[in-house]
């Protein structure tokens, strides 16, 4: 289900955004936003937060710099196995509060 509508948003993206140009109200966009969050929470957790969103980008909201927000645990650094290779860095983790974090995409990796 998840592939699914990681698909869908891409094609929206690809083919149907394009022809009507940035108007999402937020960064990053609504569509982009999606994907974060389906890449990185848990499937109806994410839907909850996704269709919050949509129904927060219109004229009745501000806008502006809005970056998911997700719950990690830390973790000890004691328990991390000895890594043979750098591993590629998708998304940073910038804290807010104990155990919550803003996503933030690394637009470096492709």
């Amino acid at each position: 289900m998840q592939k699914f509508i990681n698909e869908l948003i891409s094609f929206y993206q690809r083919y149907i955004s394009v022809l009507f140009g940035q108007k999402c109200r937020y960064y990053p966009s609504c569509s982009n936003y999606a994907l974060w969050y389906l890449k990185n929470e848990n499937f109806f957790i994410a839907s909850f937060k996704i269709c919050l969103r949509i129904l927060r980008c219109n004229q009745l909201f501000r806008g502006g710099v809005d970056y998911p927000i997700i719950k990690r645990k830390h973790n000890n650094p004691a328990r991390l196995k000895k890594l043979d290779k750098i591993p590629k860095i998708s998304y940073f983790l910038v804290p807010i509060k104990q155990n919550k974090f803003y996503l933030i995409k690394n637009f470096k990796e492709k």
